[in-house]
C-alpha cells in the first residue's frame, strides 16, 4: 500500500470541517484582486489553526480543539455540474503522476523483489477533490455553512450602510426560500463583519474610526479590521516573494483550456463521460455515474433557482465553467500576493485565528447548548444527555430488519424543527469541534430514530458518522464498528441508489481498516465498490486493493499483480493511459519469467499499445520485443498479429524520428556464440581422377581434439624451421574460428581472399520470416604493413551509412560486401546464413553485425518457391556481442569470474601470401594391412606470389613416403606405371646366399622429427605452376578405419612480417583389412667363436658366429572372395651386426604360397656381419628372394617404409621381461647391462609378399611388406599389433608403496654368459676284448659372450638323474681332473682337453657336464649354470 502523507485521523478531520461563507462588496473585491486573489482565496493558505482552541460541552466539560481547519468559500459558490465534476476528477488524476526521482518502495516477498511506487499522489488528489466537491444534502449538516463573513472595504463612502446591505442580502439568501444553495447549518447564522483596509492607498485613520463604530454596533467579537497591501507599487516581475496560494489554487483550478474544450463542453452537451477518446475502439468506454447529482432525490431543480447578485442571470454551473475556461489556463502562471508582505501574511493568519477562537467556536458552543436544552425539554428528560437513563439509550429498541426488507422513504422529509434532525445537527456540531464522545452518543441515538421511521438515507448517514466517531475517540476508545460502515455502504448503494455517498463511506472505512492493518477487509471493501458505472473510480479502488494485498503480513503477490492488471484495464477504459501503463508495468514484475507465457504476452502487448499511444516508441518496441523473443505459446495467427504490431511500431517511430541510426531487431534470434568465421577460398571440387585436399570447410563440425592435433603438427614443422624452437610469437593457423577455438589473439587474413561469416539464426515464431538485402556491417582501418616497425594507419571507414538504404552503392573498393537478396526462414527453423567480405586493402577489419530488412512472409504455395515479400517491413540491424572464454590462468582469475576477449570478428588483413592447392591421383580408400601402393600428388600454386619451403608432416609418418633425396622418380607419369611394381626389382633366380648391400641411414632419414621436405625445382614454386610427384603408401599394420592427417607447410619466397607461413590440411580415411601375420624367433646355434690363431682355417659361418632364425607366416585375411592367396617372395634383413646368410628350408618350398587361414614356417641361418665394436654406422641389407625377382630392399620405397616404421618398444630394447623393474644401483646396473648384452640382438626382418585379387573380372597383383624387430634371443617378435585390452580399474592407494627391489639379472640372462661346445668324434672303434677300458679325447670349447671378464667353473662330477638321460645313454666317467676353475677375458674362446672313459659299447651323451659362470667383478652374484647345446651323443663300437 502506498504511503500516506497524513495520518488517518488528520485525513478524516480534514474531510469534515466547519464551513464559512463570504459575502464581499465590490470595493472589497477590488482590493483583493490587486493580488490576483478573491477574498476566500486570500484566506485559504491560513485556514489551518496552529494553536489549540477550547470550548465547554453541555456538561460544562472542557473540550480541546487541535489542528482545526476551516473552509472559507464564496456565498455564491454552487456545486459543480456532474459532468464538470467527473471531468475535474479525471483531470486531477491525469495531472498527478509518480515523480521521476521519487523514492521507490522495494518489497521482497519470497522470490519476488517488487519496485512499487512509494506514494500514490493521484489517489490522494482524487480523494481530496472528491470529498471537497461533495454537495450539501438535507440528511446531514456537515457541509452546511455555520457562519458568514461580510467584507467591506474601508474606501467605501459609507461602510456601515454597505455592511447593512450585505447583512440583508445574506438574510435573504438564507431565509427567503428562493435559493436551494447554499445550505445553512442553523437559522441564526453567525455574521462576522470584516473591514478590509488597503494600506497602499487608503486612509488609516478613517479605517480606525469606522472600526470603532463597528465594535460599538456589532460588538468586538463580531468584527475585525484587516489591513493588507503593505507593499507600495506591488512586486516586480523578477522579485522573489513567497506564494503560499499556488498549491491551493493549482489544486482547485485544475481545469485547463484544452480539457474544457475537449471534455467538459462535450459532457455538458451530451452528458457523456468519454473525455479522452481512445484510438483503439476496444478501449473506448464511458465513465458514467448513474446516480449523479442531477438525479439526487434531495437536490432541488437548479434550473428554477434565481441567480445570485452579480451573476447576470446566468446559471451558476455554466458561469463557473465559463470562468474556468477563460481564466483557468492562466491561473497556474499568475503571480499571487504581489502587494502583500510577510507582515500582511501574519495579519491574515491572526485574523483567521481571531475569527475562529472569538467568533466561530463560541457560536458553536452556544448552539450545542441550545440544541441540548431543546432536546431535553422536548423529550422530558433530566438536565442533559450525559445523565440520561437507560430508557434514553436502550429502551424502545427497533426490531432489526435486513436492508432488503427496509423501504427507502425518499419522499420523507423531516421539518427543520424535528427532534431527529436536531439530534443529528447537535452530533454534527460536536463532530466538527472534535467532541467525538458526545457526537457518537448523538449519532447512535439518531440512528435508532431514523431506523424506526425507515428513513434510510438519514439512518445510513448516522451509521457512517457513528463509526467514524467511535474510531476517533481518544479518551475511551471504542472498537471500530466496521459493520456500521458496511450497513451504511449497502444502504447508500442498494436502497438509496447514491453511489457518491457510498464511495465516500468506502474511502473513509478503507483508510480506517488499513490503519488497523486489516488489509484483507479493506481490499474486500474496495473491490465491492467497483462497478461498471465509473471506470476511473473502479481503477483507483482496484489499485488500492492491490496495495492492500502486497502489504499483508504474508504478501499475496499474485493477487497484487492480478488486481493491478484489472486496475490498468479500467484506467485504460477511463482514458488514463499513463496510469494504465504504470499498472501493467508493475504487474509485469510478478508475471515475468514465471512460466505464465500467455499472461506475460498480454501484459507486454498492452504495454506496447499504451506506450505507442503515449508517444514512447522505445518502450513500445521493448514490450513487443519481449513477445517475439520469448518462446511464445500463442497461436500462429496471434503471433503474426504481434509481429505486425511490432513492425508497425518500428515503422512509425522510424518515419517520425531520426533515420540516421538503424534499430536493433529482435528477430530472428542471432546466436553469437555459435557464429563461425572462415578465412580463405572454398575448396575446389575434384576434377576427374584428381582428389582435392580436404583442408577446412564450414561444413565440417568443430572438434577440439582434432584442432589440438593440427596445432601440434604445425608446431612440429615450425620448430624444425626455427632450429628446434617454437617462437614466442607463434600463432597457430586457424582457418575456421568458433566458440571452441582460441580467440584471444587477432586472427590473420590475407588481402584479396574472402572472409566468410556464418550466422546461426533461429526463428522462434510459428510464422515464417523473410529477410531481404542482408549484409554485414563492418568498420575498417587501413594500414600499410610493409613498414614493419611502424605501420601507417589510415582513416577508419564503415559501411553503416550505406546500410541505411540498400539502394546506395556500397564501398566495394575497400571491402566488397556480399548481399543476400532474400533469406527465408520457416516457422521455428534454425538456419545458417553465410555472408562474405572480400578485402582489397591491408589493415584492421572489425565486423560489427548484420543488417537486413525484416518482414513477414506470405507462402502462397506453401513452399519457398511461392514466396512473396510483404509490404510491411523494417530495416534494422543486430550487433554481434561475443564473450570470450573464462580466464583461468592466474589466482585472481580462478577466484573470480572473468572472461577474456573474443577477436574472431576482428581480423588483421595482411599483404598477399602464396596459396597452395594439393591434388591426389589414384589415392586408395581401402588397403590391406602392410600393403604397398603407389599414388601421385600434385602441388599447385594458385596465387600471384611465389611459394617456397614446402614441407609435409603427418600423424602417421609410416603411412607414406615421397622417396629419398637420391631416389629416381620413374616412371614419369601415373599412366605409364599402371602395371609396374611399386618396388625397385632386379631379375634373379632364387638365391641360396643372401645378397648384401650397405646403406647409410642418413640417406633415408631426410625427414627430421617426422617432417618431410618436398623437393621443389629451384626451391620455388612460381605463381600458377604445378608439380607432380610420386607418393608411395603402405597400409597400416592394424585393421580398421584409420584417419590419416597431412599438414602441408609452405612460406612466402620473400619473408612477410605479419604472416610467416601458411598451412594446408588434408585428412584421408583408409579402411585396412587383414593380410599376413609374421612371428620370428632367433635361437642360438652350436657354433662358437674360434681363436684368432685358427681363423684362417675355419668356415665363414664359424668365423663370424651364427644363429638360427625361424619365421612363422600366417594368412589371417578374411576376405575370401577377393584375395586368393599370398606369396612370400622375399625375406630381407637389416642390421649393423647381423645379416641373413642362407635359407635352410627344403628345396621344394622356396616359393611359399599361403591360402586363406594357412600357415607356413621358414628357417634361416643368421651370421655376423661385423663385431659390435665396429665404428661403421652403415646398415647391412641382406636379401633372400624366394622367387625369380629380387626386390632391392635398400632402395625406395622399401627402405623408406623400413626407416619410417617407428621406434621399437622400449621394453624390448632394454631386454626387460614384463613385471620387472629397473633400478640403477651402483655396480649392479653396469653388471646387469653387460649380462643383458649377451642375449640382445639388433636384427630387423622384412618380409615381402604378393597377393592376387580378382576385382571387376580382372586379376590384380598386390604387394606389401612386413617388419619384425628382433631384440632378444629366444624372444618371439610379431608384426601384428595386438589390441590392448581395457585395463582393469585400480583401487586408489593412500599409503606409500615400498621401494622397488634392487635390479638383479634373471637366471635366463645369466645363463647366456658362456657358450659351450664339445668337439669329439661321432663314432669311436675300440677292442674291448683286448682292453676293457676305452678312453676318448674330448675338447670343450668355452666362448665368453660378454664384454667383461668371466669366472668359469667346470664340474665333471655331475651325474644326470633324469630318466630320459638314463634311457638314451649309458654310464661313463671322466678321467683326470674333474673340476676346473678358469677366467675368460672379454670375447675370449678357450679350449679345455678332457678324457672320457667307457667300459662297454653303446651310445653315450657327453653333454652331462655342468658349466657355472659369473662376472669377475660381481663377487656377490652366485654362479649360474650355463645353457647347454643339443645333446652331444657319441657311439662307441666294439671292434
Amino acid at each position: 500500500m502506498a504511503q500516506r502523507t497524513q495520518s488517518v485521523q488528520e485525513f478524516i478531520q480534514d474531510a469534515f470541517v466547519p464551513m464559512v461563507a463570504v459575502l464581499c462588496s465590490d470595493d472589497a473585491e477590488k482590493v483583493t484582486r490587486k493580488n490576483s486573489l478573491s477574498f476566500p482565496e486570500l484566506l485559504r493558505p491560513f485556514c489551518r489553526l496552529t494553536s489549540e482552541g477550547h470550548l465547554r460541552d453541555p456538561n460544562n466539560q472542557l473540550v480541546l480543539v487541535k489542528n482545526l481547519r476551516i473552509s472559507v468559500t464564496g456565498v455564491n459558490l454552487r456545486p459543480p455540474h456532474p459532468a464538470a465534476l467527473r471531468a475535474n476528477l479525471a483531470h486531477v488524476v491525469a495531472q498527478s503522476q509518480p515523480p521521476d526521482t521519487g523514492s521507490a518502495n522495494v518489497i521482497t516477498a519470497g522470490e519476488y523483489d517488487l519496485n512499487i511506487s512509494a506514494t500514490t499522489p493521484w489517489f490522494e488528489a482524487y480523494r481530496e477533490n472528491f470529498l471537497q466537491s461533495m454537495p450539501a444534502s438535507e440528511h446531514e449538516f456537515l457541509n452546511h455553512y455555520l457562519a458568514c463573513m461580510l467584507v467591506v472595504s474601508s474606501s467605501e463612502a459609507v461602510p456601515m450602510e454597505e455592511f447593512l446591505k450585505l447583512s440583508q442580502e445574506q438574510h435573504k439568501i438564507q431565509h427567503s426560500g428562493e435559493y436551494a444553495h447554499p445550505r445553512w447549518f442553523i437559522p441564526n447564522t453567525l455574521k462576522y463583519y470584516v473591514l478590509l483596509h488597503d494600506l497602499s492607498q487608503g486612509d488609516q485613520q478613517r479605517a480606525e474610526s469606522v472600526y470603532e463604530d463597528m465594535k460599538q454596533r456589532y460588538g468586538s467579537q463580531a468584527c475585525y479590521l484587516l489591513k493588507i497591501n503593505s507593499r507600495q507599487g506591488g512586486a516586480a516581475a523578477d522579485e522573489q516573494i513567497p506564494d503560499p496560494w499556488s498549491q491551493y489554487l493549482n489544486r482547485s483550478s485544475t481545469f485547463t483550456q484544452d480539457v474544457y474544450d475537449g471534455g467538459v463542453s462535450a459532457d455538458l452537451n451530451s452528458m457523456g463521460n468519454d473525455i479522452n477518446s481512445d484510438m483503439d475502439a476496444t478501449d473506448s468506454t464511458k465513465d458514467t455515474v448513474s446516480n449523479n447529482l442531477a438525479d439526487h432525490p434531495l437536490q432541488l431543480d437548479q434550473a428554477a433557482e434565481p441567480t445570485f447578485p452579480g451573476d447576470a442571470g446566468e446559471p451558476a454551473g455554466n458561469a463557473e465553467v465559463e470562468r474556468l475556461q477563460k481564466g483557468g489556463a492562466s491561473t497556474l502562471n499568475t503571480l499571487h500576493g504581489a502587494w502583500l508582505t510577510l507582515n500582511d501574511h501574519d495579519r491574515i493568519r491572526q485574523f483567521v485565528q481571531e475569527f475562529t477562537f472569538r467568533g466561530l467556536l463560541p457560536h458553536i458552543e452556544k448552539n450545542i447548548r441550545q440544541l441540548n436544552d431543546q432536546l431535553l425539554s422536548r423529550k422530558g428528560l433530566s438536565r442533559s444527555l450525559f445523565s440520561a437513563t437507560k430508557k434514553w439509550f436502550g429502551g424502545g429498541k427497533v426490531p432489526e430488519k435486513s436492508i432488503n426488507e427496509l423501504k427507502n422513504t425518499a419522499g420523507l422529509l423531516y421539518p427543520p424543527e424535528a427532534p431527529e434532525l436536531q439530534i443529528r445537527k447537535m452530533a454534527d456540531l460536536c463532530f466538527l469541534v472534535q467532541h467525538y464522545e458526545l457526537a457518537y452518543s448523538c449519532y447512535h441515538t439518531a440512528k435508532k430514530d431514523f431506523l424506526s421511521d425507515q428513513a434510510m438515507m438519514y439512518a445510513a448517514g448516522s451509521l457512517e458518522m457513528a463509526a467514524v466517531s467511535a474510531f476517533l475517540q481518544t479518551a475511551a476508545p471504542r472498537p471500530y464498528p466496521a459493520h456500521y460502515m458496511d450497513t451504511a455502504i449497502q444502504t447508500y448503494r442498494d436502497v438509496c441508489r447514491n453511489m457518491l455517498l457510498a464511495e465516500r463511506c468506502a474511502l473513509l472505512s478503507s483508510e480506517v481498516l488499513k490503519s488497523q492493518a486489516k488489509y484483507s477487509e479493506a481490499a474486500t471493501l474496495l473491490i465491492k465498490m467497483t462497478s461498471e458505472d465509473s471506470d476511473l473510480r473502479s481503477a483507483l479502488l482496484l489499485e488500492q486493493a492491490a496495495h492492500c494485498f502486497i502489504n499483508m503480513r504474508n504478501p499475496m503477490v499474485r493477487k497484487f499483480a492480478f488486481h493491478m492488471i484489472l486496475s490498468g484495464h479500467r484506467y485504460s477504459k477511463a482514458g488514463q493511459r499513463q496510469h494504465a501503463l504504470r499498472c501493467y508495468c508493475q504487474a509485469l514484475q510478478v508475471y515475468r519469467g514465471k512460466g505464465w507465457s500467455l499472461a506475460e504476452d498480454h501484459i507486454n502487448f498492452t504495454i506496447g499499445r499504451q506506450s505507442f499511444t503515449l508517444r514512447q516508441p522505445g518502450s513500445a518496441a521493448a514490450a513487443f520485443r519481449h513477445i517475439l523473443v520469448n518462446d511464445s505459446q500463442q497461436s500462429p495467427v496471434q503471433q503474426a498479429a504481434f509481429l505486425r504490431e511490432y513492425l508497425y511500431v518500428y515503422k512509425s517511430s522510424g518515419e517520425s524520428g531520426s533515420e540516421s541510426v538503424l534499430p536493433q531487431l529482435p528477430l530472428p534470434y542471432l546466436n553469437s556464440a555459435r557464429m563461425r568465421v572462415f578465412f580463405g577460398h572454398e575448396r575446389r571440387p575434384a576434377e576427374g581422377e584428381k582428389q582435392a585436399a580436404t583442408h577446412v570447410t564450414l561444413d565440417q563440425e568443430c572438434d577440439a581434439d582434432l584442432s589440438r592435433l593440427w596445432v601440434r603438427l604445425e608446431e612440429q614443422v615450425v620448430a624444425l624451421v626455427n632450429r628446434g624452437v617454437v617462437p614466442t610469437s607463434f600463432q597457430p593457423t586457424q582457418a575456421c574460428l568458433s566458440h571452441t577455438t582460441d580467440n584471444l589473439r587477432f586472427p590473420l587474413a590475407v588481402v584479396e581472399e574472402p572472409i566468410t561469416v556464418e550466422l546461426s539464426l533461429r526463428n522462434p515464431l510459428k510464422v515464417p520470416l523473410l529477410l531481404t538485402h542482408m549484409s554485414l556491417l563492418w568498420k575498417f582501418t587501413a594500414k600499410d604493413f610493409s613498414q614493419s616497425q611502424s605501420p601507417v594507419a589510415g582513416e577508419s571507414v564503415s559501411n553503416e551509412k550505406e546500410a541505411l538504404d540498400p539502394k546506395v552503392v556500397p564501398k566495394n573498393d575497400i571491402i566488397a560486401t556480399e548481399v543476400i537478396p532474400q533469406f527465408f526462414m520457416s516457422p521455428e527453423e534454425t538456419k545458417v546464413a553465410r555472408l562474405k567480405l572480400l578485402p582489397h586493402q591491408t589493415g584492421e577489419l572489425r565486423v560489427l553485425g548484420v543488417v537486413y530488412n525484416l518482414g513477414t512472409a506470405d507462402m502462397t504455395n506453401g513452399s519457398a518457391e511461392g514466396l512473396q515479400a510483404a509490404d510491411l517491413w523494417v530495416r534494422g540491424r543486430q550487433d554481434v556481442e561475443l564473450q570470450g572464454a573464462r580466464l583461468n590462468q592466474t589466482k585472481e582469475d580462478k577466484t573470480s569470474v572473468k572472461y577474456g576477449p573474443d577477436h574472431r570478428l576482428d581480423p588483421i588483413i595482411t599483404p598477399p601470401m602464396p596459396l597452395l592447392e594439393v591434388f591426389f591421383l589414384r589415392f586408395p580408400t581401402a588397403l590391406l594391412c602392410s600393403e604397398l601402393r603407389k599414388a601421385w600428388v600434385e602441388f599447385v600454386n594458385v596465387s600471384a606470389v611465389p611459394l617456397s619451403g614446402l614441407r609435409v608432416v603427418s600423424t602417421h609418418p609410416n603411412f607414406f613416403t615421397l622417396g629419398g633425396s637420391g631416389s629416381a622418380h620413374t616412371p614419369l607419369s601415373p599412366s605409364s606405371s599402371e602395371h609396374c611394381s611399386a618396388y625397385k626389382t632386379v631379375a634373379a633366380p632364387p638365391s641360396t646366399v643372401a645378397k648384401v648391400t650397405r646403406v647409410s641411414e642418413a640417406e633415408f632419414r631426410a625427414d627430421v622429427a617426422g617432417v618431410m621436405e618436398v623437393p621443389l625445382p629451384g626451391g620455388v614454386l612460381g605463381p600458377g605452376e604445378a608439380l607432380q610427384l610420386p607418393m608411395w603408401l603402405r597400409g597400416p599394420d592394424s585393421e580398421g578405419v584409420h584417419e590419416i592427417h597431412f599438414l602441408f607447410y609452405y612460406e612466402h619466397a620473400q619473408k612477410n612480417g605479419k604472416l610467416s607461413h601458411r598451412v594446408l590440411r588434408h585428412t584421408a580415411v583408409i579402411c585396412a583389412s587383414r593380410s599376413l601375420c609374421v612371428r620370428a624367433t632367433a635361437c642360438c646355434s652350436n657354433t662358437v667363436h674360434v681363436s684368432p690363431t685358427r681363423r684362417q682355417t675355419s668356415r665363414p659361418d664359424e668365423q663370424s658366429g651364427s644363429m638360427l632364425l625361424f619365421v612363422d607366416v600366417e594368412n589371417i585375411n578374411t576376405n575370401e572372395a577377393g584375395v586368393r592367396e599370398f606369396h612370400i617372395v622375399q625375406v630381407s634383413s637389416s642390421s649393423r651386426i647381423w645379416r641373413l646368410h642362407t635359407c635352410i628350408n627344403p628345396t621344394g618350398d622356396k616359393d611359399s604360397k599361403l591360402a586363406n587361414r594357412e600357415r607356413g614356417k621358414l628357417c634361416f641361418r643368421v651370421s655376423r656381419s661385423r663385431s659390435q665394436d665396429d665404428a661403421d654406422e652403415k646398415l647391412v641389407f641382406a636379401d633372400l628372394n624366394l622367387g625369380n625377382e629380387q626386390i632391392v630392399s635398400s632402395s625406395t620405397p622399401c627402405a623408406d617404409f623400413f626407416f619410417r616404421r617407428g621406434p621399437a618398444p622400449v621394453q624390448a630394447k632394454l631386454g626387460v621381461t614384463l613385471g620387472q623393474e629397473v633400478a640403477p644401483v651402483g655396480g649392479a646396473d653396469s653388471s646387469l647391462g653387460i649380462i643383458r648384452k649377451c642375449s640382445e640382438i639388433e636384427l630387423d626382418i622384412i618380409v615381402l609378399w604378393k597377393a592376387y585379387m580378382v576385382e571387376d573380372n580382372k586379376q590384380l597383383i598386390l604387394e606389401g611388406q612386413l617388419h619384425v624387430a628382433l631384440q632378444r634371443i629366444g624372444k618371439e617378435a610379431c608384426s601384428f599389433t595386438q589390441r590392448e585390452e581395457n585395463q582393469e580399474m585400480v583401487l586408489l592407494k593412500f599409503k606409500p608403496e615400498p621401494p622397488p627391489p634392487l635390479a638383479r639379472p634373471s637366471l635366463e640372462q645369466l645363463s647366456h654368459l658362456i657358450k659351450t661346445c664339445l668337439q669329439y668324434p661321432e663314432t669311436y672303434q675300440h677292442q674291448f676284448l683286448q682292453k676293457s677300458i676305452c678312453m676318448v679325447p674330448v675338447t670343450l670349447m668355452l666362448s665368453n659372450c660378454s664384454m667383461a671378464q668371466v669366472d668359469v667353473i667346470i664340474d665333471l662330477r655331475h651325474k644326470s638323474t633324469s630318466p630320459d638321460s638314463l634311457e638314451v645313454s649309458g654310464v661313463f666317467v671322466w678321467l683326470g681332473q674333474t673340476q676346473y676353475k678358469l677366467q675368460l677375458a672379454a670375447q675370449e674362446v678357450r679350449r679345455v682337453c678332457l678324457r672320457a672313459c667307457f667300459t662297454r659299447p653303446g651310445v653315450y651323451n657327453l653333454g652331462v657336464l655342468r658349466v657355472f659362470a659369473k662376472l669377475a667383478q660381481a663377487s656377490s652374484l652366485c654362479e649360474t649354470s650355463q645353457q647347454n647345446a643339443l645333446p652331444s651323443l657319441i657311439i662307441i663300437n666294439s671292434a
